[in-house]
Formats: C-alpha cells, sequence, structure tokens
C-alpha cells in the first residue's frame, strides 16, 4: 500500500507553537487584567466581562487544539473542520480583547496581533489540509 501522507507537517508544528504562545498569551493578559484592575480606576461590571472572554477563550483553545492535532494526524477533515470552527470563535474573542476591553494597552495590541496572524496562517494550512484530504 503506497498510501501518500496528507497530514501536513507546518500545521502540526503551528498548532504545536501555538499551544505553547496561547499559554503565554493567557498569562501575560491575564497578569495585565489584574495591572489595569490595580492601576486604573476598572469599573467592576467591566472587569468580570473581560476575564470572562479570557477564561472562554482559554477553554475554547484545548479542544481547538486537540481537534487540529488529532484532524491532522489522523488526516479526517471533520474533526480539522470543527478546529476551524472553533478557531473563528477564538478570533472574534481576540479581537475583543484587541478592540473593546475596558483598556487596551500597547502591549494587548502586540500579543493580540500575534495572535490573530498565528490564527489566521493556522487556519489556510487547515483549508489545505482539509482540502488535500477530501481530494
Amino acid at each position: 500500500n503506497n498510501r501518500s501522507q496528507l497530514s501536513s507537517l507546518p500545521l502540526q508544528i503551528l498548532l504545536y507553537v501555538n499551544g505553547i504562545y496561547y499559554i503565554f498569551y493567557f498569562l501575560a493578559t491575564l497578569v495585565m487584567i489584574i495591572y489595569k484592575s490595580q492601576v486604573f480606576s476598572y469599573p467592576d461590571d467591566l472587569l468580570a466581562p473581560d476575564l470572562a472572554v479570557l477564561f472562554l477563550m482559554a477553554i475554547l483553545e484545548v479542544p481547538r487544539l486537540y481537534l487540529g492535532f488529532k484532524g491532522n494526524l489522523t488526516e479526517a477533515e471533520v474533526p480539522l473542520g470543527l478546529s476551524l470552527g472553533l478557531t473563528v470563535g477564538s478570533v472574534l474573542l481576540s479581537v475583543y480583547l484587541l478592540l473593546w476591553q475596558t483598556y487596551v494597552l500597547w502591549a494587548d495590541v502586540l500579543l493580540n496581533a500575534v495572535l490573530l496572524s498565528a490564527y489566521g496562517l493556522e487556519s489556510g494550512l487547515k483549508v489545505t489540509a482539509i482540502a488535500a484530504f477530501v481530494s
């Protein structure tokens, strides 16, 4: 059986790097939200949604990465497609933290710009991999 391997090495590497980066992103963003709540007059009713978005994003990140790894390694389009769908959710949450959280510091802009770039690249590789698996 001389079946060609369709799983994407660049996607696998990027998923791994994104997993590591996300841990850094989560901790840095959490520390900044805590910092901002101490330094600025952070309205109590706005602190909770900013934290909720960050924690929701962290909860989404686990199945997003797992399904991405699994779908790519098993060359299955369904888990990869689900991972792509979760990536859309993560992108929206990242955009919220980039544009609409109570206080946006230059570090928030930098962290979210890197994350969004990684999501964009990863999504392109997922679409390419799905196309290869389906064909």
